[in-house]
C-alpha cells in the first residue's frame, strides 16, 4: 500500500500520478514501462498518467502523489492508504481503431467509448485519435448515438415548464453577443430560458465572458434553479461549480487544440448540452461566411438538416436560422467592449450597433414564436416591443442582481489606432484576423483587452483615418497585437487604383 499525497499542480484537469523512481511497489523496468495506472482506495477506481520523479520533496518512495484533479477525484484525505496497478487499455479502444479504418460505429460502441472517457481511461492522445477519425465522416445515426451517449453521462435538469428555450450560435463572428440580449427579451416575454454555456475557447469572447464582466456566472446547481424559478432564466457558466455534459467539454477542448473544424461534432455538442439543460425548444444560429465555421449555403443546409434530424429523434423542437457571417456584428471585440455594446442595445441608446440590435430581434423573434399563443411571423415585433419598452433592460438588471453584481471591469489603457493606408471604401473585414488580434491583445483572459471597431463594411475612409483601436492591459500582449495588426489589419480597402489589405 502507498500513502496518498496531494501535489499542488494542475495539469489542465488531467489525473497525473507522481511516483518516485525508487518506489518499493514497482521497481526497475516495470516502473519505467508504466504509462497509465489504476488507483484503488476511494469509492471508485481512478485512472491517471504516470510521471516519474527523483525528488523526495515532491513524493517519497512509499507515497503516491496525485495532481489537483486526481486528488479531487479520488476524494480521500492526504495520508490515506491506496493501491496502484497497471491500467489495461480501455476495451472500447478497439472501436476507435475500427473507426480510424473507416468503420461505422453502433450506438452501443459510442456508449462504451464515452463511458471510458468519463472514467478517464482515455489519454489525450487516444481522445485525439477518436476526434481525428470522427472528423473524416460521421453518419447522422452516429451523430445521434454520440449525442445520446454524452447526455446519458449527466443528469437532465427538469423544469416545471412545458416550453424551455435556448439559443446557440456556431460562432466565428466577432462581436456577436446576441445571446445576452435574446435571453433578456425571452425572459421579459415570460419564457423560461436557462442559458448555461461555455467560456470562449479559441475566440476572443463568449456570452459567459461578457456576462462575467457584469456579474458572477459560476454558480451551484441550486443557485441556478433558484434564479430560474424566481426570474425565468439565467446566464451561467457550465464549466465551474456546475457542469453540463462535461464529456463534451473534454472532446471540444481536444478538437480545438488540433484546430479541427468539425460541424458534426458541433451538432453533438449543442444537442447534448440542450438535453442536459432540459431544453425543449432550441434556435440554432448558423452564420455563413468566408471566415466562419460554415462557409457556404450548401454546407449550412446540410448542417440544418442534421440538426433537425437529431432534434426530432431526441424530442427537441429545433429552429435553424442561417445568417450572414461575412463581417463583425457589434463594434466591440473582447468582453468589456462587447458588454458595452450589449448594454447600449438594451438601453436603446443611439450608440447601440444597429446590426447587433437587428440580429438580436431576429433571433429573439424566432424564440418567441415557440409560444403557441403568438401568431407566426409576429415574434420580431413582440421582441421589438419588449426591447423598446425597457422590459428587457429590466430583466438583465434583475439577472445581474440575482447572480451577484461584479465591480465594473476597466477597459485596457494601452491603446493604439490602426489607420487606413489609402483612401477608399472598406470592402470587407476578415473576422478571423480581427479575432486573432483581439486574442493577442489579451482577450478574453484580460476582460478589458480587445478591439474597438470604428468603421464598418461600406464606409468611406481617408488615408490615415482610424479603422479600429486596440486595447490591452499588459505591455507584452499589446506589442504582440500591434505586430499582428501591422502585418495584416484585417481590413480590405478598395479605391480606384487598387484593392489591398491594409
Amino acid at each position: 500500500m502507498l500513502r496518498l499525497r496531494r501535489v499542488p499542480i494542475d495539469f489542465c484537469g488531467d489525473n497525473i500520478v507522481f511516483i518516485h523512481r525508487n518506489n518499493e511497489t514497482f521497481k526497475g523496468s516495470t516502473l519505467d514501462s508504466l504509462s497509465k495506472v489504476e488507483i484503488h482506495g476511494g469509492l471508485k477506481p481512478i485512472y491517471g498518467k504516470v510521471v516519474l520523479v527523483d525528488s523526495e520533496d515532491i513524493v517519497k518512495p512509499d507515497e503516491l502523489g496525485l495532481s489537483e484533479a486526481g486528488f479531487s477525484n479520488i476524494n480521500l484525505p492526504e495520508g490515506s492508504e491506496v493501491s496502484m496497478v497497471p491500467a489495461p487499455p480501455p476495451a472500447s479502444i478497439n472501436s476507435v481503431q475500427r473507426k480510424i479504418k473507416g468503420g461505422v460505429l453502433s450506438a452501443r460502441e459510442y456508449r462504451a467509448i464515452v463511458s471510458d472517457i468519463s472514467l478517464q481511461k482515455y489519454s489525450k492522445i487516444e481522445i485525439a485519435a477518436l476526434q481525428v477519425a470522427n472528423s473524416s465522416f460521421l453518419t447522422p445515426q452516429e451523430v445521434l448515438a454520440m449525442t445520446e451517449a454524452i447526455a446519458e453521462q449527466q443528469p437532465v435538469m427538469k423544469w416545471n415548464r412545458d416550453i424551455v428555450v435556448d439559443e446557440v450560435c456556431l460562432g466565428g463572428v466577432p462581436g456577436n453577443r446576441v445571446s445576452l440580449i435574446v435571453t433578456a427579451i425571452a425572459i421579459g416575454a415570460g419564457m423560461c430560458m436557462p442559458k448555461i454555456a461555455r467560456k470562449a475557447v479559441g475566440e476572443s469572447s463568449s456570452a459567459i465572458d461578457v456576462m462575467e464582466t457584469l456579474c458572477n456566472t459560476d454558480m451551484e446547481e441550486s443557485d441556478i434553479r433558484k434564479i430560474v424559478e424566481e426570474i425565468g432564466g439565467c446566464i451561467s457558466w457550465c464549466g465551474g461549480k456546475f457542469s453540463v455534459a462535461p464529456i463534451d467539454n473534454i472532446l471540444l477542448d481536444v478538437e480545438k487544440s488540433l484546430s479541427i473544424g468539425m460541424p458534426q461534432q458541433m451538432v453533438v455538442s449543442i444537442m447534448s448540452k440542450a438535453i442536459s439543460a432540459g431544453v425543449t425548444h432550441l434556435v440554432v444560429d448558423i452564420p455563413v461566411g468566408m471566415n466562419t465555421l460554415v462557409r457556404t449555403m450548401g454546407e449550412a443546409m446540410r448542417l440544418r438538416k442534421l440538426m433537425e434530424y437529431v432534434g426530432d429523434m431526441l424530442g427537441i423542437d429545433v429552429n435553424v436560422a442561417i445568417t450572414d457571417g461575412s463581417e463583425p456584428i457589434g463594434r466591440g471585440v473582447g468582453p468589456v467592449l462587447e458588454a458595452r455594446d450589449v448594454m447600449n442595445v438594451l438601453r436603446c441608446s443611439d450608440e447601440a450597433p444597429r446590426e447587433l440590435r437587428e440580429k438580436s430581434l431576429f433571433i429573439a423573434g424566432r424564440i418567441l414564436e415557440f409560444d403557441p399563443r403568438l401568431r407566426g411571423g409576429h415574434g420580431y415585433y413582440r421582441a421589438q416591443e419588449i426591447l423598446d419598452s425597457g422590459r428587457a433592460l429590466e430583466m438583465i438588471k434583475r439577472l445581474i442582481h440575482a447572480q451577484s453584481r461584479n465591480t465594473p471591469m476597466p477597459l485596457g489603457q494601452l491603446t493604439r489606432d490602426i489607420t487606413a493606408p489609402v483612401t477608399g471604401v472598406i470592402e470587407s473585414i476578415d473576422g478571423n484576423q480581427i479575432n486573432r488580434i483581439a486574442i493577442m491583445a489579451g482577450a478574453p483572459g484580460d476582460a478589458g483587452a480587445g478591439i474597438d471597431l470604428l468603421k464598418s463594411v461600406g464606409d468611406e475612409v481617408e488615408q490615415g483615418e482610424p479603422l479600429y483601436r486596440i486595447h490591452a492591459v499588459k505591455s507584452m500582449e499589446f506589442a504582440f497585437a500591434n505586430g499582428l495588426a501591422e502585418g495584416n489589419s484585417g481590413f480590405k480597402i478598395s479605391n480606384d487604383l487598387s484593392a489591398q489589405y491594409a
